[in-house]
């Protein structure tokens, strides 16, 4: 079997075995609607440009707004916590504190300042996307060898040439993790504020469904949410091979 079969072929028999547990799940517990109903509402309301697309569109904006504010706020300040010892020393307490604080806890204050409106739901995204990016590029950061720090300096190169041409190229890779890692954890926080905080959207067309426990509705989100989510997440994954061609990989 050649790579490429086994990489397309694979992902089909977990779908299709997914899609199985599913059906025999719904055949023995009413409550579990079928994967034909499921797809059935999917096709209906991704036809109608006022239904589950635009829903999915808003939520997908969300996320991606919120990734990318918090995203690009983390970059400076995990690279400042890993560079700097007294910024490390004066911040890193503050950022363990706030990184523990899960964005859901926060959302009765946030209502209380903000309101309901976007505002809320971009800051709470913006939030959960800076602190768990933030981490992941200072360890990168702090992960380097020191050999290439020592090497670099010995060849005469100045603290902006250390940092542009051995600190960035070495922790390119792991900017795109902190990218992954924070489209995961911004879809599960909007997704919960748009549950109480929101008219549209996947999160609160999932609430309304649930409120007349239209059960083909809440799979039909919950499908939405893990495809924009697997998609989202894959291209981050070809936009980083593309950036790091130069690195080598292990192949298994």
């Amino acid at each position: 079997m050649t790579v490429t079969v086994r990489r397309v072929l694979l992902p089909l028999c977990g779908i299709a075995l997914a899609i199985g547990g599913w059906w025999l799940a719904s055949s023995l517990d009413d409550r579990t609607p079928p994967p034909s109903r499921v797809f059935h509402v999917l096709v209906d309301g991704l036809g109608s440009s006022d239904g589950l697309l635009l829903d999915t569109r808003l939520s997908v904006l969300r996320v991606l707004i919120g990734v990318a504010i918090g995203c690009t706020a983390a970059v400076p300040v995990g690279f400042a916590l890993a560079w700097f010892s007294v910024v490390r020393d004066m911040f890193n307490p503050l950022v363990s504190f706030f990184r523990a604080l899960p964005p859901l806890a926060l959302i009765p204050l946030v209502i209380i300042e903000l309101g309901i409106g976007e505002t809320a739901r971009l800051s709470l995204l913006v939030y959960a996307a800076f602190f768990s990016a933030v981490i992941v590029i200072y360890e990168s950061v702090a992960a380097i060898d020191d050999l290439y720090v020592r090497a670099a300096r010995a060849l005469g190169a100045s603290e902006l040439e250390l940092f542009r041409r051995v600190v960035v190229p070495l922790t390119v890779p792991q900017i795109f993790v902190a990218v992954r890692v924070a489209l995961g954890v911004c879809w599960a926080t909007l997704v919960a504020a748009e549950f109480v905080a929101a008219q549209r959207g996947l999160g609160a067309m999932m609430a309304k469904a649930q409120s007349f426990f239209r059960m083909d509705d809440v799979w039909a989100g919950i499908l939405l949410i893990g495809i924009s989510a697997v998609i989202m997440d894959r291209l981050v994954q070809l936009l980083m091979a593309r950036a790091v061609r130069w690195q080598e990989r292990v192949v298994r």
